[in-house]
């Protein structure tokens, strides 16, 4: 089904990249699950195992893909480039980029939960109320709540009724989807405890309310976003004490 007939190099490179694009949407392979392997891929496409490399390094490069040493090659968004308006996804260290997504969330979204107290409507606090429970109900069941996550968000920028804040929203939704990726649920309680507590001020009107409770939920974020990035720091500096500690073992040995 998803043979490639032989061509070019650089074209075959380009139909491969796009066919591995076709198999993800089609399968479908979902956000956080792992592709197959190198040899499997190769054989599925009927290419070399160096083709199917540089597809992926390049899905890799658009944010599509991400490759993690020792464990497999993983999908993290099943949108390309071409999605991408603001091009966030040439950026190819996710940590780094969701810590700047962070750096501006918390310039931006308190400001907006504020703003929203003062023209949220009555059918739109009802919203929020329904979106929060919908957001808990995915999360306690294992399923995928990014979509709920970043509608939650929406919902509070269209409640602010500032046209400029709701053509943001691509940013805010990139930074959640990256979190989301990167930290794999590892905040539940703490995501639903604040997602009802930024609801709950907006509901009251209580726009000083609803900028701390933001800032919490963020600052919650942004903690659990740098523990990760410590725990990476310090398993690549094993890798690399072990692999060295091989390479010296070796050359003893010869």
């Amino acid at each position: 089904m998803y043979k490639i007939e032989k061509m070019n190099k650089n074209l075959l490179a380009f139909r491969v990249e796009e066919g591995l694009m076709n198999y993800i949407l089609q399968e479908p392979i979902e956000i956080g699950e792992r592709i197959p392997n190198e040899f499997e891929l190769a054989e599925r496409f009927g290419v070399g195992r160096s083709t199917i490399r540089e597809a992926v390094k390049s899905l890799a490069t658009k944010g599509v893909l991400e490759v993690r040493r020792g464990s497999g090659t993983y999908v993290i968004s099943r949108n390309t480039i071409e999605d991408d308006p603001l091009g966030l996804a040439r950026f190819t260290d996710k940590y780094k980029l969701a810590l700047e997504l962070f750096e501006v969330r918390l310039m931006l979204e308190p400001e907006i939960a504020a703003l929203a107290c003062k023209y949220v409507t009555s059918e739109e606090k009802e919203e929020l109320k329904r979106l929060c429970d919908e957001t808990e109900e995915l999360y306690r069941a294992g399923k995928n709540h990014t979509w709920k996550d970043m509608e939650f968000h929406s919902c509070i920028a269209r409640c602010s009724r500032n046209r400029v804040v709701e053509l943001l929203q691509p940013i805010i939704q990139t930074a959640v989807a990256t979190f989301v990726n990167l930290t794999h649920g590892r905040l539940m309680e703490e995501t639903i405890e604040t997602h009802r507590a930024i609801a709950e001020a907006i509901v009251s009107e209580d726009p000083v309310g609803a900028r701390c409770a933001m800032i919490m939920h963020l600052t919650y974020n942004r903690r659990m976003l740098r523990k990760l990035m410590e725990e990476r720091t310090a398993q690549e500096t094993a890798d690399d004490l072990e692999a060295n500690h091989e390479r010296s073992a070796g050359t003893e040995r010869g």
